[in-house]
């Protein structure tokens, strides 16, 4: 079974990893989660890492957002790094997109948890026929509902 490995520096991320767990669900990807921090618990960061059984690994981390970083550094593995909000939003997007040569992550935005869970879905597909389907017909949801949107907002602004 696919899986998803979703690792938050600390409990405080909850939010944006419970974005990403929503549609894990939907497309029915199997996932875990778990809290690490890369500067307080970088043992149990490797630990998890290299014991997991993991396809994909989500690592959100705020302020120096090191931990998508520490994630990749012990995996060969897709890692996909969401960089939290906070009082200098800069800090941990930078920290996730300014990777040194040979040690990828894969950026989202700011608390993107749901764009996580999509790339990863969509990493995954890649092996899956089933679930490429899934997200193709995901798409075509969100287009309708745009659609939808606009045939409203032209609606209302008539009357």
């Amino acid at each position: 079974m696919q899986k998803v490995f979703i690792i938050m520096g600390s409990k405080s991320d909850l939010p944006v990893a419970e974005k990403a767990a929503v549609l894990l669900k939907k497309f029915n990807i199997g996932y875990e989660i778990a809290v690490a921090s890369a500067h307080r618990t970088p043992g149990r960061v490797q630990s998890m890492v290299e014991s997991s059984d993991a396809d994909v690994f989500i690592a959100i981390a705020g302020l120096s957002a090191a931990l998508p970083g520490v994630v990749a550094a012990h995996t060969c593995k897709p890692v996909i790094g969401v960089p939290v909000s906070g009082g200098v939003n800069l800090d941990s997007l930078l920290s996730v997109v300014q990777m040194p040569p040979g040690i990828p992550v894969a950026a989202v935005g700011l608390d993107r948890g749901d764009n996580a869970a999509i790339l990863a879905a969509e990493i995954l597909g890649l092996g899956d026929p089933a679930l490429f389907d899934k997200m193709k017909e995901y798409r075509k949801e969100m287009a309708e509902k745009v659609e939808a949107d606009s045939e409203q907002v032209v609606a209302d602004v008539r009357r």
